[in-house]
């Protein structure tokens, strides 16, 4: 049994998600197929994230095994193969340790949100940003966002179907850029809780067009409704996932 790390690059647009099921095309099952044409076998591809439909990810990483070994290079060949035409690809690949495992061995996420903040809509970037027509206060939403950073109890930013144990997590930083029209946000932390990005981000900028919330008073609600909407799953992408072994 030889086991493999990728990472891979990925348009989320035409996705159901990362996870496999028999609603439509995911990042895993289009990964399956691709083994399988390969070499036989589909197996079980675990990855550092698990995005939503629509979502889409620079460098997500994932690993798998097979029972035979294979020069990393023509597995990363022949997976790109078979993907031709499917919005997935294979940016690197190599043999790892069996105990190195894509999700349980990260030891930091990173998340980027993008919006596109101009009175005309996008096309060269559609299904990739969040388009927001009316202005945003950008310094409004920048202090606020401070608020964000630390050990806090998320409730107010989990979603309903949230399968988390606990709503307790720790945010690394955020940063909140802005370049010409795009704002661009950035998260970082060990683990996030489901929509907990988008659920942020839909706050900043509900507070960005001038509703008067306040980022503390919304934790100690510890109530989804506390909080401003859901962002679009549009604008989200999975920037990489850090190892501490360098793996």
């Amino acid at each position: 049994m030889t086991r493999y790390k990728v990472i891979l690059e990925y348009d989320g647009t035409n996705l159901i998600g990362w996870q496999e099921n028999s609603q439509g095309p995911s990042v895993q099952s289009l990964l399956k197929d691709a083994i399988e044409k390969f070499c036989g076998t589909r197996p079980d591809i675990v990855g550092a994230g698990r995005t939503d439909a629509g979502v889409h990810a620079i460098a997500m990483c994932a690993h798998f095994d097979l029972d035979n070994e294979y020069d990393a290079n023509t597995v990363m060949r022949a997976m790109n193969f078979y993907l031709n035409n499917e919005p997935v690809s294979v940016l690197h690949c190599e043999i790892v340790p069996d105990d190195f495992n894509a999700r349980f061995s990260c030891v930091a996420r990173h998340y980027k949100y993008v919006i596109l903040n101009r009175s005309a809509p996008p096309v060269l970037n559609k299904n990739r940003v969040w388009w927001i027509p009316r202005k945003l206060d950008v310094s409004c939403m920048r202090n606020q966002s401070e608020k964000l950073v630390g050990v806090h109890d998320f409730t107010s930013f989990r979603a309903s179907q949230c399968q988390a144990k606990s709503p307790i997590k720790t945010l690394d930083s955020c940063r909140i850029e802005q370049k010409g029209d795009l704002i661009i946000f950035e998260f970082s932390a060990r683990s996030f809780l489901h929509h907990q990005v988008r659920n942020m981000v839909g706050t900043l900028v509900e507070i960005g067009l001038g509703t008067p919330y306040d980022i503390d008073e919304i934790f100690m609600a510890r109530n989804r409704s506390a909080a401003g909407a859901t962002a679009p799953a549009s604008g989200l992408y999975f920037i990489r996932a850090d190892y501490a072994t360098n793996d």
